[in-house]
């Protein structure tokens, strides 16, 4: 668990060790959802995901986010192409899990971002 302001890079040190673990290890060529970072507003969700992009440019590595607020028929596409890391909130995560779009069986890192406001807001 790790406790800092905003601005200190908490997500870099979250996201480098997840980025060097998936890309030291083998993935399936149908490509599960490895890595899964839990976070409460779309906006954070957001913020997250390019965080992950720009510091994997140059690996083999493949991210989204998906939240509510926009259709989830394209985030679905996106997830059968395959994922590596998903940044989602836990309202759409579980939308889309209910429809069998994302699966939990190949995770091997869980990340909760801001778990704190998450309690607050019951994990909605």
């Amino acid at each position: 668990m790790a406790c800092a302001q905003t601005g200190t890079g908490k997500t870099a040190g979250f996201t480098l060790p997840v980025l060097q673990y998936l890309s030291e290890t083998k993935h399936p060529k149908y490509r599960p959802v490895r890595a899964l970072v839990l976070t409460p507003s779309r906006e954070l969700a957001a913020q997250i995901l390019e965080n992950v992009k720009e510091y994997s440019t140059h690996l083999d590595i493949k991210s989204t986010v998906v939240f509510g607020g926009v259709k989830a028929s394209g985030q679905i596409k996106t997830l059968r192409q395959g994922v590596d890391i998903l940044v989602a909130t836990p309202g759409r995560l579980l939308d889309l899990h209910s429809q069998k779009a994302v699966s939990f069986n190949r995770i091997d890192v869980l990340i909760l971002d801001e778990a704190d406001r998450m309690l607050d807001m019951g994990l909605s």
